[in-house]
């Protein structure tokens, strides 16, 4: 298109805008206006035509003032462009790169309107991807945009500001939303946009025609009649429609999926993978290719028992029945695998060749029925007669019940999903297989109802074949044939019903009934042959299984599996010379509904989860309904052979468990992330409804990791007592901005089977970042009610103003009413050491109370130590400390030793708590060596009695972490406590692979930061790895039920 050059007036000028050409580079100018430009019949403009592929691509220049003395235009505002009065030159341009229809609300500006090709994530199939401009590029001030652009222009695309103009260039290499692809959608983006001139089928080439071939198949010809002489008119056709029912819903499922966005090639594996994840569809993708693998060996061998059929009867057999089988079956399979591997364009031509003579097959039939030869009579068939009709409706059960037949008719309506297993070959899939497969159910179910009612009408049950069975006067012959003259009751003790070549004596030219059979078992196995490549190279590009990948590589205009085709037709080929297909083809069929079934449980999934990404175009489904399709399936399996269906359902559920604990990295976003979203929701919501009770108390972890590979002591230790039972969330302020960390931090934690949450933060500094996550982290009844921190082994060299922070860390935990818990290790934040590596020895948890601290109210026992008894029992379940022994130490009297051990077991006892041995301790108060404590907080005292007592407020109030002397004495039984616990753990534990002890609390406000940190040195160095709790003074533990 090209547009008149003439003039704007000036206020339809905005501003100047470059075309942008991929290739060369050199676009023209455009100017965008109030109103659409006027189209003038002008030569084309030659940099557009030279650079088609700057489609909807734009950029922004300078925006050019009236003359050089002008004001210069309105500055850009928030990515915004500016607003320009002035004229320019007005070149033409079509509507998609004149920025008149790129306006966002009537107003000039890069922040982009809805565009498909933004939410693009393969190139050449859809069509160009691009990106939209980001937030901060919208947001951020110009100087941090400027900044960033060097960095995002290598991934993005970039937008580059100055004073005077803006310019967007092309987004060369970015995802849509931000998403980056799979390995396996970047193949397949590659491989799109490599293939030129590839062939796509319409609904009716591509799935009618498939799916009617391969429902109809063999039993049309040589069951039906069978059928219909053992369960009768009535019960054939409820037969044919419990089977259409069956198909009907899981092809309303197959609908909704498949319209619920973009479908690749993959078929059945493609919509149960996208829907439920990699573990079902995993399982299921195996087995559906492997089933249609076979399915080509029986198809196969059917046309070849036809072949030898006639061979026979013409006395032409090269060997014997058995390996002329076998020649014919593998010839056959060859030429199939030829007509394959020649391209999809030659096997849907050989499709619509046999379907011609399957339909003309069928109408010789229904066209025989209608016409009466008395030839045929010695046979039973008489046309249509009421008689005939009355005597055949109701059933005649030989040998067989009504599941038995049903479970023989039901395996002619599994190829519902041929359309949709070459659903990467077909131009539109959300249309093709919706319209394609439920017509083809509609149609199929039909001609089954029909071939029953008519064969029924005009075929008697019984018939002998010689013409000798006439009739003698006077005889007792009761029969509908009586009347014809003919007496069959000679060979009604048979279990036999109608004759099974009886189509062929029926229609009007027998051989094309032949001809109808050949049709229907090649179509049937070349549509297999095709199937199972195809559904077997999607899986192979998802490597959901190693070692298979290989097979995945296409060939080709058409990415045709050829290493596929290969492994199919050896598959194949084995089952056609060695395998015993009677006790395999149930097995197929089963294969075949256990697909069904999951496609049918994916969309009551899908709609269970109520995910908003769940909106299919298809709207003709009922979630009940899907779900009653797949209980409908899974009876089904049952009915046709019960152990087949134990046996499909063992091997579904282990290579279900198999992808489980594999974990492919994958995110397709199915239904079971979104109904595991919809469930959590849900029962936080429910938490929230019932109040904390002492039985359900868990120790939920706020766990100040910082990044959590930083330390890992921290993450493990707390690991072992919260992992399956409480919560414990990763906690990191950051100083500086928050960046993409988190993803990457919460992975880490993911691959390293710890079960927590990371959650950074930004504050200013730490103590202001701590307390946003103490009152923020969680959610609802999961948050966090413990304080986990690691000891600060510097705290004596380092600055002291970072000692005062980390003491005041924990006064605002017991402020937020939180437990407090610190670990200190000698060796540093790693106990990988003590958790046991190949046999696991006798561990030794070594449980300190500082006091006897245990009491009792009316109401129920309350024990400020209460998480120092339960930490360490939850530790001691765990499968590595499985062998743990609990000691317990308590503080006593000497002359109460024996009455303090009694109480603290028949406690313990009460809680259930198993222990090895309790210890108490009557010389706790031994006056300690305190040599070592006073070089400890020498640095830190205040020395008022050296200083003028104004000159030493004052210094206290700068500097409030000093130690005073009146503190100092104020305190001096409690730190000679905390010496001599230290002397005794020495003297007790030194050998302990954990000391879990209760941690002394000073009081806020009146002990120093310097004295408290002191305590805590003091207390725990030089020892085994040590835990200090201090709970929040609830109750934990109770003996009540």
């Amino acid at each position: 298109f090209s547009v008149n050059n003439s003039r704007p007036t000036p206020s339809q000028s905005r501003f100047q805008v470059d075309l942008v050409s991929e290739a060369a580079g050199d676009g023209g100018t455009a100017v965008a206006s109030d109103s659409p430009p006027e189209y003038a019949a002008v030569p084309p403009f030659d940099g557009l035509r030279d650079s088609e592929e700057a489609k909807g691509r734009f950029r922004v220049v300078n925006f050019a003032a009236s003359s050089p003395d002008a004001a210069p235009a309105e500055i850009a505002q928030n990515g915004d462009t500016v607003m320009s009065e002035s004229s320019q030159q007005h070149h033409h341009y079509d509507t998609h790169t004149n920025t008149y229809y790129l306006r966002t609300f009537g107003h000039n500006t890069i922040d982009a309107v809805p565009n498909i090709d933004f939410y693009r994530q393969t190139a050449a199939p859809l069509g160009e991807k691009l990106i939209r401009p980001t937030l901060s590029e919208l947001h951020d001030e110009l100087d941090k945009v400027r900044a960033r652009t060097p960095r995002s222009r290598a991934h993005r695309g970039h937008v580059s500001l100055s004073d005077s103009s803006l310019h967007v260039t092309p987004y060369s290499d970015g995802f849509a939303n931000g998403e980056e692809l799979t390995p396996a959608e970047e193949a397949a983006a590659k491989e799109a946009s490599e293939s030129k001139g590839v062939v796509k089928f319409g609904w009716i080439k591509g799935v009618l025609v498939r799916c009617m071939l391969n429902i109809w198949g063999v039993m049309l010809f040589i069951r039906m009649t069978w059928i219909v002489g053992q369960a009768g008119i009535a019960y054939s056709c409820i037969i044919v429609i419990m089977a259409t029912v069956v198909t009907t819903i899981t092809g309303c499922s197959t609908s909704a999926i498949a319209t619920n966005g973009f479908v690749r090639g993959g078929g059945a594996y493609y919509l149960i993978s996208r829907s439920l994840g990699p573990e079902f569809g995993g399982s299921i993708g195996l087995i559906f290719a492997f089933a249609n693998a076979v399915a080509v060996a029986m198809y196969v061998v059917g046309f070849a028992e036809t072949v030898v059929e006639l061979l026979n009867s013409s006395g032409a057999l090269m060997f014997d029945v058995t390996n002329d089988i076998r020649i014919v079956g593998t010839i056959t399979v060859i030429l199939l695998l030829g007509i394959s591997v020649a391209g999809m364009e030659w096997e849907a031509k050989a499709q619509i060749f046999l379907l011609v003579i399957l339909i003309s097959a069928i109408f010789n039939y229904f066209i025989g029925t209608f016409i009466r030869v008395e030839s045929k009579e010695k046979f039973g068939f008489f046309s249509y007669d009421v008689g005939i009709l009355a005597e055949n409706f109701g059933p005649d059960f030989r040998g067989e019940t009504f599941f038995s037949v049903f479970s023989i008719f039901f395996p002619a309506a599994t190829g519902i999903l041929a359309g949709a297993n070459i659903s990467g070959d077909l131009a539109d899939p959300q249309m093709a297989i919706p319209k394609g497969t439920l017509l083809a159910i509609l149609i199929t179910g039909l001609v089954y109802m029909g071939v029953a009612i008519s064969a029924g009408a005009s075929i008697v049950r019984d018939a002998t074949g010689i013409e000798s069975n006439m009739t003698i006067n006077g005889s007792n012959c009761t029969d509908a044939a009586c009347k014809f003259g003919y007496d069959f009751t000679s060979c009604r003790p048979a279990a036999g019903g109608l004759v099974l070549q009886v189509m062929s004596v029926v229609s009007g030219f027998g051989p094309l009934i032949t001809a109808g059979v050949f049709s229907a078992t090649l179509s049937s196995a070349l549509a297999s042959l095709v199937s199972a490549p195809k559904v077997f190279q999607a899986l192979c590009k998802d490597n959901i299984y190693p070692g298979i990948a290989v097979f995945g590589k296409g060939y080709g205009k058409n990415n045709e599996p050829l290493r596929g085709y290969l492994l199919t037709f050896g598959i194949a080929l084995a089952f056609i010379v060695i395998a015993e297909l009677n006790v395999i083809a149930p097995i197929i069929s089963n294969f075949f509904l256990a697909s069904y079934a999951l496609i049918n449980f994916s969309v009551f999934h899908a709609s269970l989860a109520n995910s908003p990404g769940w909106r299919p175009s298809f709207k003709y489904y009922n979630m009940w309904v899907s779900l009653a399709g797949a209980i409908l399936c899974c009876v089904v399996m049952f009915i046709i052979n019960w152990w087949a269906a134990l046996l499909t359902n063992v091997i579904v559920l282990s290579l279900y468990i198999y992808v489980s604990y594999k974990k492919p990295d994958v995110n397709w976003g199915s239904s079971t992330q979104a109904l595991t979203y919809h469930q959590a929701l849900t029962h936080s919501l429910q938490l929230c409804g019932v109040a904390d009770h002492i039985k359900t108390y868990r120790p939920q972890c706020l766990v100040m990791t910082g990044a959590p590979n930083s330390r890992p002591a921290l993450l493990h230790l707390v690991h072992a007592f919260t992992k399956n039972v409480g919560l414990m969330v990763c906690g990191h302020v950051r100083i500086v901005k928050l960046n993409s960390d988190m993803v990457r931090y919460q992975r880490w934690l993911l691959h390293n089977n710890s079960k927590a949450f990371y959650t950074p933060v930004v504050a200013e500094d730490l103590r202001q970042g701590t307390q946003y996550l103490l009152q923020a982290a969680g959610l609802g009844r999961l948050r966090p009610n413990t304080l986990v921190l690691g000891f600060k082994n510097d705290w004596h060299i380092g600055d002291i103003k970072d000692v005062e922070t980390y003491i005041n860390l924990m006064h605002d935990a017991f402020d937020f009413q939180y437990g407090v818990v610190i670990l200190r290790l000698r060796e540093g934040l790693d106990i990988s050491h003590i958790q046991g590596q190949g046999t696991i020895t006798v561990l030794i948890l070594h449980v300190w109370f500082s006091m006897c601290v245990i009491y009792t109210n009316a109401c129920s026992p309350v024990s400020v130590s209460g998480l120092t008894l339960l930490i360490p029992y939850l530790i001691a379940n765990k499968k590595k400390w499985k062998d743990c022994k609990i000691r317990v130490f308590i503080g006593g009297k000497i002359n109460r030793i024996d009455h303090d051990r009694r109480a603290m077991a028949t406690l313990l006892s009460k809680f259930r708590i198993d222990f090895s041995d309790i210890t108490v301790l009557g010389d706790i108060n031994t006056k300690p060596n305190l040599t070592e404590f006073a070089q400890m907080i020498e640095p830190y005292k205040l020395r008022e009695d050296d200083m003028e007592q104004e000159a030493a407020e004052k210094l206290k109030s700068e500097e409030p972490w000093r130690i005073t002397d009146n503190e100092l004495e104020l305190y001096k039984a409690k730190s000679n406590r905390q010496i001599r616990l230290n002397e005794l753990l020495k003297e007790h534990s030194s050998t302990a692979n954990l000391i879990v002890m209760s941690m002394p609390l000073a009081r806020k406000g009146a002990v120093s930061s310097a004295l408290y940190m002191a305590w805590l040195d003091t207390l725990s160095k030089d020892l085994p790895p040590i835990l200090l709790v201090r709970g929040n003074h609830q109750s934990v533990l109770t003996f009540y039920s």
